[in-house]
């Protein structure tokens, strides 16, 4: 895409206007105030901000009875008084975070508003003070979000769609906050408070790829060949309730029967897990335990180690009593309402430091922890850079039950057009952990050390705003 003076992002520019050429008579409303925190010793002055993004075309991602075909790459900076320059980034995804804006308008002006979203709370920044990333999301996002339900026009927005407006800007805090305090480990970057639930040090993280609906058992069977042994695999069907689970029916039988007697060393059991996510498409419980029913008669149900978000949000339905554990991903928007679904029964939570920042991801990472309710990192399709982002969360979760090592889902070579093209704009693209060697990374003292190079710059980035 090249950078940020190039002839292709100045096209890129002038479509974001066209399509929120409104947008601009909203007012920007004044800074916010500091708060001071006893969590970190300095205090730190933004000075300036700016942001770009670059589109990334993709395979068709087919999941909540859609698809998405373009990804937008967001990079927010933050300056210092001090002269650090941070590049944080971001990757937008309007059809997970909010499936009505992204049905309400083309996908370039869905993700248009997203970015607009971003660089509003960029805006906000411009000369406030802050500690803490932590308490900075805080103060921030109630504000960003109240914008964010007015330029959608839905006041019933998902609080998602504002937090993964927010994960560039959030990075960006975070890279100004680690340099400013000399901070270059992920270790000594995580505040005290939440240490406890980001404690251990895998040497393995599984590496998760997603199959859309509509992919074929043997596709999957393929990947399963390659070392693959946990995969998600979109449920959810498109159709009305009884086509979707007619063939979301159809698909767990042809998936069983090709590799549900594979065996792998990474569970208890020795058998492959099933890891299956609906994206909230069943309207009912009932419709959820045919699904679960069939998988009984076929011997499946045994083999089903996660069911991710089957409901809508608004059905709090009560899930503790499905014989299987149920994971809230998009539903668990905040720390408030991770804690309403494990009241809910919901016994894990896909957390996602990339989607949902890594401030966030902090908290309900530490909730769940005190609950006893384990986590595991789902992907947003995120660039190479930021798959280390969320590999650092993956590394030092606890080892999700009847397995015996981190899980993380990263689906960016398999729907990236130009993936070989993004690899190269990480710091470290050779590095040995960047690699996936029979389905997991292998992370070793190098890993640590260099925190999967998230404190290094990315040339290419940093240069989407080289200084005149």
């Amino acid at each position: 895409m090249g950078n940020g003076s190039d002839k292709s992002n100045r096209i890129n520019r002038r479509e974001f206007m066209r399509y929120s050429g409104a947008l601009s008579a909203l007012s920007l409303g004044d800074a916010l105030p500091a708060v001071p925190s006893p969590r970190s010793p300095k205090t730190i002055r933004i000075k300036q901000v700016d942001s770009s993004f670059e589109r990334e075309p993709l395979n068709p991602y087919r999941f909540k009875g859609s698809a998405i075909t373009e990804s937008w790459q967001t990079a927010a900076l933050l300056e210092s008084d001090s002269g650090i320059r941070k590049v944080g980034l971001g990757t937008q995804g309007v059809l997970w975070s909010d499936s009505a804006v992204f049905a309400a308008h083309s996908e370039r002006a869905g993700n248009a508003l997203m970015y607009a979203v971003s660089d509003r709370a960029l805006q906000l920044l411009r000369g406030t003070t802050f500690t803490n990333p932590v308490d900075l999301l805080d103060q921030l996002l109630p504000e960003v979000y109240a914008y964010a339900k007015k330029i959608t026009s839905n006041p019933d927005l998902r609080k998602t769609f504002a937090l993964n407006a927010l994960v560039c800007v959030d990075n960006a805090a975070w890279l100004l906050y680690a340099q400013e305090n000399q901070i270059d480990r992920f270790d000594d970057l995580i505040p005290a408070t939440y240490k406890p639930g980001l404690s251990h040090h895998h040497t393995k993280v599984a590496s998760i790829p997603s199959f859309s609906v509509g992919t074929t058992a043997e596709t999957i069977k393929t990947a399963a060949d390659q070392g693959y042994f946990i995969m998600k695999l979109k449920t959810g069907s498109a159709g009305t309730q009884q086509e979707m689970i007619e063939k979301d029916i159809a698909f767990l039988t042809a998936l069983h029967k090709a590799i549900g007697h594979y065996e792998t060393p990474y569970t208890q059991s020795g058998k492959i897990p099933y890891y299956f996510d609906a994206n909230g498409r069943y309207e009912k419980k009932e419709t959820l335990l045919r699904f679960l029913d069939h998988a009984r008669k076929i011997g499946a149900f045994d083999q089903i180690a996660v069911i991710e978000e089957p409901f809508p949000e608004h059905v709090e339905a009560f899930v503790g009593d499905l014989g299987v554990r149920v994971a809230a991903d998009e539903s668990a928007h905040t720390v408030e309402d991770a804690a309403r679904r494990i009241e809910l029964g919901y016994s894990a939570i896909a957390v996602k430091a990339i989607a949902k920042t890594l401030s966030m991801t902090m908290k309900i990472a530490q909730l769940a922890y005190e609950k006893n309710v384990p986590c595991f990192c789902a992907d947003l399709t995120v660039n190479p850079i930021l798959v280390e982002w969320n590999k650092n969360v993956a590394a030092r979760l606890p080892a999700f039950p009847g397995m015996s090592l981190g899980l993380q889902e990263t689906n960016g070579h398999q729907y990236y057009k130009n993936w070989d093209k993004l690899v190269q704009y990480h710091p470290f693209p050779s590095a040995s952990w960047t690699q996936v060697r029979k389905g997991v990374f292998e992370l070793n003292d190098d890993y640590y050390q260099r925190s999967g190079g998230i404190f290094a710059p990315s040339a290419h980035y940093v240069d989407l705003f080289k200084q005149t």
